[in-house]
């Protein structure tokens, strides 16, 4: 199989309905894949699966992806009706407020943690089994470079960020000796609609750390998410990617 050619694979994409995880489902389907959008937002997740429709088949379910029973349950669904899983691109997070530890709110602090990270060991947990029935998977976790430096005003996200890597590093080595590969990203300040939720002094503070002095694009995350998707990522696993801008990251 060609490496931009998808033809036959089967992909779940959760946060589907905007940013990242619309522009990889997009870029996964013009190059023959079926998608399958997770999405806990109704309204956005329908329109999205309508508009993306135009450039192949794609599936849509409203999933809570910090709730296991309703994840387990899409995940069964998705493979019976695709006819198999070969792609979880784990996309669905939240920014959380930006305040000082001493001021963050617990229960805010609480929900981030249950999306971002426990909704990626969830998507996990549900899909491998599905991918170890025919020895081959491709698993792509969106983490931040905030995991990797801890971004001040912004503890809870980059702590979930930073299990994220940790997670991707520890399930990647599990799967080594299988057809599955596990990988991850860590963008820098991507235009996305989760920049809305995010206050413009913290953007400055992000922008201000990026040697080439822009945010990356959707389109620009989505060609790396379609190489750590493909056949061609064949002995990188357990790994990290950057997409900073030239940002120093250890």
């Amino acid at each position: 199989m060609n490496a931009q050619n998808f033809s036959g694979r089967k992909a779940i994409i959760t946060g589907g309905a905007r940013g990242m995880g619309a522009a990889a489902a997009r870029a996964m389907l013009e190059r023959g894949a079926k998608v399958c959008l997770w999405d806990a937002n109704a309204d956005a997740l329908a329109q999205k699966a309508q508009e993306l429709a135009a450039f192949g088949p794609v599936m849509h379910r409203v999933v809570d992806v910090s709730d296991f029973s309703d994840v387990a349950a899409a995940a069964h669904e998705a493979n019976d009706h695709m006819g198999g899983l070969d792609i979880l691109v784990n996309s669905a997070g939240i920014a959380g407020p930006n305040a000082m530890v001493e001021a963050f709110p617990p229960e805010d602090w609480a929900r981030v943690m249950q999306v971002n990270l426990n909704g990626v060991f969830h998507c996990a947990r549900a899909v491998v089994p599905f991918m170890k029935e025919h020895d081959y998977g491709r698993i792509i976790n969106v983490a931040s470079v905030a995991g990797k430096e801890g971004n001040p005003n912004a503890s809870a996200y980059s702590a979930s960020k930073a299990g994220v890597i940790s997670l991707t590093k520890s399930l990647g080595k599990e799967l080594a000796q299988t057809g599955i590969r596990v990988n991850a990203i860590t963008p820098a300040v991507i235009k996305t609609e989760m920049l809305d939720d995010v206050t413009e002094e913290q953007i400055s503070y992000m922008l201000a750390k990026i040697p080439m002095g822009r945010m990356g694009t959707v389109d620009e995350v989505a060609e790396m998410v379609m190489f750590l998707s493909s056949e061609a990522c064949s002995y990188s696993t357990a790994a990290v990617f950057d997409m900073s801008g030239g940002r120093a990251t250890y």
